[in-house]
């Protein structure tokens, strides 16, 4: 049983409506993954217990427009894949590092656990999801 590589990662929630983020927590487990927190704003993210594989991103937080500066707090910290999860893509400055799409708000089941099934496969370019819409590139 030692050489079967699990498909669960460690999936972190950075959201701040409770519902949404319970939501995203019933999904995760549901697809066998382990949820290793929900941030709701900056503060939070110190008492982050465990490192997370991947990183589910809301851009507007309970303390404004702050998802965009954790993403790049996660990427640059653990090199946690980010997903950002959101109705307003075009809120993404610069996107993180190890960022990888978007999921348009509202989600489906089905678009976020393709998405985190994707990103702990290694983002193959062949593989990647419908509902995971690439990165626009920002032009300076």
């Amino acid at each position: 049983m030692g050489s079967v590589i699990s498909s669960a990662g460690k999936i972190l929630i950075v959201e701040d409506e409770f519902l949404v983020a319970l939501q995203l927590e019933d999904i995760l487990a549901d697809g066998g993954h382990a949820v290793v927190g929900t941030v709701p704003d900056m503060a939070s993210l110190g008492s982050l217990g465990d490192v997370p594989d991947v990183a589910l991103v809301d851009l507007n937080l309970r303390d404004g427009l702050t998802g965009p500066a954790i993403a790049h707090d996660l990427s640059g910290r653990y090199g946690a894949r980010v997903i950002y999860v959101t109705a307003n893509p075009g809120q993404i400055d610069t996107p993180a590092a190890t960022a990888i799409g978007v999921v348009q708000k509202p989600f489906t089941r089905q678009a976020i656990l393709a998405a985190i099934s994707y990103a702990l496969a290694g983002c193959p370019d062949s593989a990647r999801p419908l509902e995971l819409e690439p990165l626009r590139q920002q032009t300076a």
